[in-house]
């Protein structure tokens, strides 16, 4: 089998990782990928929003399946393109993509279906945000509707705080388009966790559970970003919580695809606040999740491929699927200055000193000169797996110290917070 991975960060790396070790696969390219992905895949100079070039490529060299990575070409409708030509592709169609594009869209679905999530208000008016703001109480949390790269998110703690956030979103375009309309909720308190989900027509299967950590400094402090690193299982999703979520948000999230004639095939992540009240639904990615994939998927012991070819039959159901039950870790290695202004370009030293049990997942790396250098904000995941989350998150901290490039950041307490 030809698989086309399209994407070019830390989840598409896990992604080639995971199939380049599966005999039904042939080959692999991955668009645009980046340094560590050439490792295990043929990386082909095209963007990952480019539609047409990406389904040209796909035609000329027979492609049996393409796997999309990334939210921004499922929002732009790639999966509708592909299948006019009878291409072989997985994830979401367009209409489908709009939980993750939409904000609204998202909130709206979890109203229709009984899905419980926090109250809200859309607004496209700046001057009517600010006149009913105070309403929410405080914290309170503003969304730009749009994409807007896990940054569109902010939880403001008064009022002065509030307004400077909408205007920034609404009128001074802080993420372009994306905040054209923006969502008001109310903040909701507990613990923050995740969950990804095959799911095709008739079956929606929880993954392993991952813990997210979003904010940049230590103890969940700082502006929040894209994540700073994940360790699975999560040290909060006991059996217990997960009977919840699956009668409460997973099975009726199903329902609702069929009551609202949602096609819905792919990885959906649920991001979830867990309260006092029980989980709640934050937002729904229709992808897999990043850092989340890397910890996750280095746990998969089944093939992905024949998961994904079960998916896209309407099979699931008929598919065991199997995980490693090891703890697994995932730090990231970000630019200094993310998520804010960063610059790119820095070399990349002791990638060859790690030891061979730690895997490395390119997030934004690329070849310069023949060095490795540093090519975005989040830049590398080292992940490793252990019997304990102390053995892994050990593992991954003592080849941290390896590893060096100006400016480098990273959070010091993943798999090792008590919450």
């Amino acid at each position: 089998m030809k698989i086309l991975v399209v994407g070019g960060g830390g989840r598409e790396h896990a992604i080639c990782y995971k199939l380049s070790s599966e005999e039904n696969v042939e080959k692999i390219y991955c668009a645009p990928g980046n340094a560590g992905i050439s490792n295990v895949a043929e990386c082909i100079n095209i963007n990952d929003s480019d539609i047409d070039s990406l389904l040209n490529f796909a035609k000329e060299k027979e492609i049996d399946l393409t796997i999309v990575g990334p939210e921004v070409p499922l929002v732009s409708g790639i999966v509708d393109k592909f299948e006019e030509s009878n291409l072989k592709i997985f994830g979401p169609n367009k209409k489908c993509a709009q939980l993750e594009g939409s904000k609204a869209f998202s909130k709206e679905f979890m109203m229709k279906n009984n899905i419980p999530t926090a109250k809200y208000k859309e607004y496209t008016d700046l001057e009517k945000a600010i006149e009913e703001i105070d309403s929410f109480g405080y914290p309170v949390v503003i969304k730009a509707d749009g994409l807007a790269a896990g940054k569109g998110v902010v939880i403001a703690q008064n009022n002065e705080e509030a307004v400077n956030t909408l205007k920034e979103m609404m009128s001074e375009r802080k993420f372009g388009d994306a905040g054209e309309k923006i969502v008001v909720e109310e903040f909701l308190q507990g613990i923050e966790t995740s969950i990804l989900a095959f799911v095709d027509n008739n079956t929606i299967v929880p993954m392993v559970s991952a813990k997210d950590h979003k904010k940049v400094y230590n103890n969940e402090e700082g502006p929040n970003t894209g994540g700073m690193g994940t360790f699975s299982p999560s040290n909060v999703y006991d059996e217990e919580l997960a009977e919840s979520v699956k009668k409460e948000i997973l099975d009726k999230t199903l329902e609702g695809f069929k009551k609202c004639n949602l096609d819905y095939k792919g990885i959906l992540f649920v991001g979830l606040m867990i309260t006092d009240k029980g989980p709640k639904v934050l937002e729904y990615n229709v992808r897999f999740g990043d850092p989340e994939t890397q910890s996750v998927l280095l746990r998969l012991e089944t093939d992905l491929s024949k998961i994904i070819e079960s998916i896209l039959n309407n099979k699931l159901m008929e598919i065991d699927i199997n995980y490693d039950n090891r703890h697994t870790v995932c730090v990231m290695l970000t630019s200094g200055g993310y998520p804010y202004n960063y610059e790119k370009g820095k070399i990349i030293t002791g990638l060859e000193s790690i030891d061979e049990d730690i895997v490395v997942f390119h997030s934004g790396t690329k070849f310069l000169d023949k060095n490795i250098v540093t090519n975005g904000g989040r830049v590398i995941g080292i992940t490793a797996k252990g019997i304990s989350l102390e053995e892994a998150s050990n593992k991954v901290y003592k080849n941290i110290e390896k590893i060096k490039f100006e400016g480098i950041h990273y959070r010091t307490d993943i798999g090792i917070l008590s919450n």
